[in-house]
């Protein structure tokens, strides 16, 4: 009856009338802090505890810590400041302030907060405190912070903790150190579907992706049911690969277990199957949802759309998300961006960029580099630059390197070297930079620059990413670089590109050898084009598969001029639709023609 009466006072009067006892003090404090709908109330609660003495109790206390800590409504900063007036806090009212911290924009105060206790004479850290501890170091990416808390896990006693070790080998692998949490991983003796997820997770995002596969394979071999963050992990490493035929099994298996419920996943599928080279199993799948669509699903349809160079239908789709009374958010205009720059729908960009502030988003700088990207591919370089030199927010790194490349692509030295002084002078040492100048050097025959640009990327020790590309074939992916000679059945591969080069010239082929930036001869540059890395993954699909199937290509980096040109011609000599996936967006050639049409 007496807790009805409480119940009846704090809907009506607040806490002002509402008397305590210290023998049902844990009782009443566990159904009065649900109530507590803002920081008025939790001060409320507070003084009434300080006036009655029961603030000293510290389980009273270490509840209303950690309410305040974990609350919507600001609390963390009045729970820090609280806690740092108690003279001896004990461990439950630490591991509050390091819960909160851990859950808070800033989880990094949590190691702090982490740190100052182990540095006290009293208490000691419990296997809670070391949770919430590598929580934060999971959120943050603090490596170092891990490997210090996982000795100290060990010297407490709490190694055999399995939720304890869970998450340990969640914080390794999100910081990036995937080899100890994989080491871990198999010294685990009891591993929860938790446990799995986190690995899985941690090689999907580490670019880790075949890895991440093996283990999803292997969790089911051992009888273990996946689950909703099994499949989001698991996707994820197949849209890297593009590993079609390993994600469909995935979807299947989530329809068949009812996970398509779950937005994150459907949204996860939508993704794949567009990062796969299917942005119509994506738009299918988009159509067919079973639970209702989220900011999220449209951006990441839109975007899909865009990669594909289908820029009408993007931004149909970004018009049918506004009537179906969707909020637009920075990502929702950046893919719609994406979509203009892939299909050379300048005007149209333009106009939505001009829109953004009326529907309540403020351009980023990754919205202005959009735009600049936009006039830079429609060579209207001049634009380009008065728009750097003229925005609200500074021009970053990405930004310049976005000027460098239109620069590049339209043959103009004069503002590729302005953009290229900008980026030294703001400290950017990536080989993209010098590999962009020395290329447009090369392309003028600027022999000597070419040499002098070389030269500073030896000093700086900037070394080029090497090109490579991969394609799946029955469920194994086989990885290629230029030149290559590793693969099983090389000798195969090359006799196909040999036919491959011998029937294209048929059809008027001609090696574009200015795609070979170096100072050689005409033969010797047309050797050099034969053997890129996409061009032995397409032969190999085409002596590794049936005829009429189509070759799925991922390179990561952009394309080369003469691949295209020969991609083009093979898709229309065998009849076979190839698709190929670079750093930038799909290209589908069916027919002798690319989905692209040329403007990429």
């Amino acid at each position: 009856m007496g807790l009805l009466v409480t119940f009846l006072q704090l809907n009506t009067t607040g806490f002002d009338h509402v008397l305590l006892r210290p023998w049902h003090c844990m009782a009443f404090m566990d159904s009065l802090l649900p109530k507590c709908s803002s920081l008025s109330h939790i001060k409320q609660l507070q003084a009434h505890l300080i006036t009655t003495g029961l603030f000293r109790f510290y389980p009273s206390r270490s509840k209303l810590l950690d309410f305040c800590a974990m609350s919507t409504s600001g609390g963390l900063a009045y729970a820090t400041d609280v806690f740092l007036r108690i003279p001896s806090p004990a461990t439950n009212d630490w591991n509050a302030i390091i819960r909160g911290q851990a859950q808070s924009p800033q989880p990094t105060n949590a190691v702090v907060v982490y740190r100052d206790m182990s540095r006290a004479s009293h208490p000691r850290p419990d296997a809670l405190t070391c949770s919430f501890a590598l929580k934060a170091c999971a959120r943050s990416l603090a490596r170092t912070e891990a490997k210090q808390i996982h000795s100290q896990l060990i010297r407490f006693g709490f190694a055999a903790d399995v939720l304890l070790q869970t998450t340990l080998l969640d914080a390794y692998a999100k910081s990036g150190d995937l080899d100890v949490a994989l080491q871990l991983f198999g010294e685990m003796l009891v591993r929860d579907i938790a446990s799995w997820n986190a690995l899985i997770a941690g090689l999907a995002q580490g670019n880790r992706p075949t890895e991440a596969l093996e283990l999803f394979k292997r969790l089911q071999s051992e009888g273990l049911k996946p689950n909703e963050v099994t499949v989001l992990g698991s996707l994820l490493a197949c849209s890297q690969l593009g590993a079609i035929k390993e994600g469909e099994k995935i979807w299947n298996y989530i329809r068949d277990a009812k996970l398509d419920m779950n937005v994150q996943v459907c949204n996860a599928v939508i993704d794949m199957y567009g990062k796969c080279g299917f942005v119509d199993k994506a738009y299918w799948v988009f159509e067919n949802m079973s639970c209702k669509k989220s900011l999220v699903t449209w951006n990441t349809m839109i975007m899909a759309l865009a990669m594909h160079g289908d820029g009408h239908r993007a931004l149909e789709l970004f018009n049918e998300m506004l009537k179906a009374k969707m909020c637009p958010d920075h990502v929702s205009y950046l893919a719609a961006f994406c979509a203009c720059n892939h299909a050379g729908l300048v005007e149209d960009g333009l106009r939505l960029f001009n829109s953004m502030t009326a529907s309540g988003v403020s351009p980023n700088v990754k919205h202005y580099g959009s735009v600049v990207d936009l006039l830079g591919r429609a060579g209207r370089l001049e634009e380009a630059f008065n728009m750097v030199n003229s925005i609200p927010v500074v021009p970053d790194v990405v930004l310049w390197q976005t000027l460098l490349g239109a620069c590049k692509t339209h043959g103009n030295v004069e503002l590729a070297e302005q953009a290229s002084r900008k980026l030294v002078e703001m400290g950017s040492n990536s080989c993209g930079d010098f590999v962009l100048l020395s290329n447009l050097y090369a392309a003028h025959e600027r022999w000597d620059d070419v040499g002098r640009v070389r030269k500073a990327m030896k000093n700086r020790d900037v070394k080029k990413v090497p090109g490579f590309s991969y394609t799946e074939v029955d469920g194994v992916i086989h990885k290629f670089v230029n030149g290559d000679q590793s693969h099983s059945s090389w000798l195969e591969i090359y006799r196909k590109l040999e036919e491959i080069r011998f029937r294209i010239r048929e059809y008027g082929y001609v090696a574009e050898t200015n795609y070979v930036l170096h100072d050689i001869g005409h033969e010797e540059k047309e050797n050099a084009l034969c053997y890129h890395s996409e061009k032995l993954a397409v032969a190999f699909g085409l002596t590794s598969t049936s005829e009429g199937t189509p070759i799925q290509v991922i390179k990561n980096l952009r394309i080369c001029g003469d691949c295209h040109v020969v991609i083009k011609l093979v898709s229309k000599v065998y009849d076979r639709e190839i698709i190929v996936r670079d750093r930038a967006r799909f290209h589908r050639f069916k027919e002798g023609s690319c989905s692209c049409k040329d403007y990429w």
